[in-house]
């Protein structure tokens, strides 16, 4: 080979080499802007919250938007209400913000009460195509309603006893969500009436743990919205003095009762260490039920007049007597009878105390078998001890219709009815039921 044909291909190659890289440099060019431009085809995620169509005075719009593809750019936040559009939020993003929340204060006075629509539009930082795949919108209706229910009192002055009953006649600007009397951590349901006055009727207690100088019950009312409102009402309460009793726990008594609990109580300790368990766990947890079963309730009245007595009954226990447990010779436990004992003959069959329906009839731990009846309004009545019940759950029962018969089961220490009576699950004094004068001043003359 010539040295001309020599450099004539050095000259060649020398042209060569560059128009090669540049193709390369070229196609990884094109790969990386492809890449750039498809990275990131998602837009960005929004969400507005909450979910409730009513919103009150207290009430946020929270507003947030995500983009884990390239970022968020930029978000707007507006309201229209009644025509006009008003810009809440206008914010641009630096480079790798990937998230972020809003708060709506509705309590700041930039929307009005009614009707109003939440607009938002939230833009990534992606190429493709041109942005318009990065681009997200969403909006939701929502009503602010900032006025709380205004409520009025219908009902006279109540005259209250300690551990007695009372009822409370009221009227509401508008429909309640929740509506009742609080005293303490109690809460009683008020439940509207039919017609179109907004009446509501609620049947509540002063409870026997509870003095005069510590009973301040209030009326309150929530609306859908969240808004809320109390007040008080005149009521005069009486202090009533409740006995004290004693229980002596047997050995005998002890090994008879236990094993009707069988499974409900642990199988482990003496029998004081299992009957103390009944009388303080099982007895919790049975009073929580009634607690339950009080919501089962009628909105409605279903009882007329006096309720019935046990025929031929002595009294045996008072309601809140204070019970001291005593077991050779010494204190193990007290608790409060929170219903009468009422003993005829054994077996003797148990009438209704008033008309209702039946809410529960089976075995309830402390009180054995029990039958429960519904009055409306929250007011029911508890028969326990039964040896035999008459009647079953979702029944409508008459006044002085027989229910069952008295026995001994449960933690009963002989042959003998207990007979409650409970306001939304919270028991009460049973003997103002069974007074007509005490029924007409308290109850009935509210009504007419």
């Amino acid at each position: 080979m010539n040295k001309e044909s020599n450099s004539l291909m050095k000259k060649e190659g020398g042209k060569g080499f560059p128009l090669a890289l540049t193709a390369v440099i070229i196609l990884l060019a094109l790969a990386a802007g492809g890449f750039l431009l498809l990275k990131d085809t998602a837009p960005p995620v929004i969400a507005i919250s909450p979910d409730t169509p009513r919103l009150g005075q207290a009430a946020q719009v929270t507003v947030s938007a995500e983009d884990q593809g390239s970022g968020l750019k930029t978000l707007d936040v507006a309201v229209t209400q009644n025509g006009k559009r008003t810009e809440l939020v206008s914010k641009t993003f630096s480079s790798g913000s990937m998230q972020t929340e809003e708060i709506i204060d509705l309590a700041k006075g930039q929307i009005a009460e009614g009707e109003f629509t939440i607009s938002v539009t939230a833009r990534d930082a992606s190429l493709y195509p041109f942005g318009a795949a990065g681009l997200s919108s969403a909006e939701k209706t929502y009503t602010f309603d900032a006025t709380p229910p205004r409520i009025f009192v219908q009902s006279h002055t109540n005259n209250l006893n300690q551990g007695g009953s009372g009822l409370m006649v009221y009227t509401l600007s508008e429909v309640a969500e929740q509506t009742g009397i609080r005293v303490g951590e109690r809460f009683f349901p008020a439940y509207l009436q039919p017609g179109n006055d907004m009446r509501y009727y609620c049947m509540f207690a002063i409870p026997w743990d509870t003095p005069p100088s510590e009973f301040k019950p209030f009326i309150e009312a929530s609306d859908a919205a969240g808004n809320s409102a109390k007040r008080s009402f005149n009521y005069h309460a009486n202090a009533r003095p409740f006995r004290k009793d004693r229980i002596t726990l047997s050995d005998s008594f002890m090994e008879k009762t236990i094993p009707e609990f069988q499974g409900l109580v642990p199988a482990k300790g003496s029998y004081l260490d299992q009957y103390l368990y009944i009388n303080n766990d099982i007895r919790k947890q049975n009073r929580a039920k009634l607690l339950e079963f009080g919501r089962q309730t009628s909105p409605v009245m279903l009882w007329s007049g006096t309720f019935s007595r046990l025929p031929n009954a002595a009294n045996r226990a008072r309601f809140a007597d204070n019970r001291d447990y005593m077991y050779q010779g010494r204190q193990v436990d007290n608790q409060t009878h929170l219903g009468l004992d009422l003993a005829s003959i054994k077996h003797a069959p148990v009438p209704a105390g008033n008309n209702g329906t039946i809410v529960y009839a089976d075995f309830l731990g402390i009180y054995g078998n029990v039958v429960i009846i519904d009055h409306g309004l929250g007011l029911q009545t508890i028969y326990a001890h039964l040896s035999s019940m008459a009647v079953t759950a979702g029944q409508g029962v008459t006044k002085d219709e027989i229910i069952g018969h008295t026995g001994t089961t449960g933690l009963a220490g002989g042959d003998h009815l207990h007979y409650g009576v409970a306001v939304a699950g919270i028991p009460v004094q049973p003997i103002e039921w069974w007074d007509a004068t005490w029924i007409k001043n308290n109850i009935t003359s509210k009504l007419e």
